[in-house]
């Protein structure tokens, strides 16, 4: 690359007004925006794909503990009963909503564990610098998919489900309800702390070098 080249590669186009920032004397912790139209851009983090890595194994142990034991139990004049997580699917198949349990299976569970495994290809490679076909697919996957995700509306429901609930039946939170909690708080981070713009950036670098 000659000089030019190299000044042309750390500028970026601002996705709201196509102002050109130049972001190459970011520091760790530095954010971007565009001075035009005040656009966030980008936030330089030394360590995010290590933080994003750590994240979402963490999310991932949390999220099959979530699906192994008991969610939430309710007892009432003497009756208790006792759901998992996935059970809150399988209940409104069996009430004949097939479409709603779809959706609930695939927002809560299905999509967020795919999510994590994109994730894992993505930064797992990009921490050991071993370029991979797969790497920018999964980057493309990601940033599609994680809007999709429902795991902190379907958190927030559940609270104000249990606050009306309480006062016909006594509830019982099992580890399943505290695990998936915690995996919430993880994944939202694992998706926060991976910057798109930084994302690409890592990847064209580890493909340059295959391609140099």
């Amino acid at each position: 690359m000659t000089g030019s080249d190299l000044k042309i590669a750390e500028l970026v186009a601002c996705p709201s007004c196509d102002y050109l920032a130049n972001i190459s004397d970011l520091r760790d912790g530095e954010r971007a925006k565009c001075v035009r139209c005040g656009h966030f851009l980008t936030e330089y983090k030394v360590d995010a794909i290590d933080r994003v890595l750590s994240f979402s194994i963490s999310s991932l142990v949390l999220l099959i503990v979530a699906n192994s034991y008991p969610f939430l139990s309710f007892k009432s004049s003497g009756l208790e009963s006792v759901m998992t997580l996935p059970q809150t699917a399988l209940a409104l198949y069996q009430n004949g909503m097939l479409d709603l349990a779809f959706l609930v299976a695939t927002f809560i569970i299905l999509l967020p564990a795919f999510l994590l495994f994109l994730l894992l290809f993505l930064c797992i490679p990009l921490h050991f610098k071993k370029p991979v076909s797969w790497l920018t697919a999964s980057g493309y996957l990601i940033f599609i998919l994680q809007s999709w995700c429902m795991v902190d509306v379907f958190l927030i429901g559940v609270i104000v489900s249990l606050v009306k609930i309480s006062s016909m039946a006594t509830v019982v939170l099992g580890l399943s309800f505290w695990a998936y909690a915690g995996f919430t708080i993880l994944f939202t981070l694992s998706l926060s702390n991976l910057d798109r713009l930084q994302c690409w950036r890592a990847i064209d670098h580890l493909n340059s070098r295959v391609v140099g």
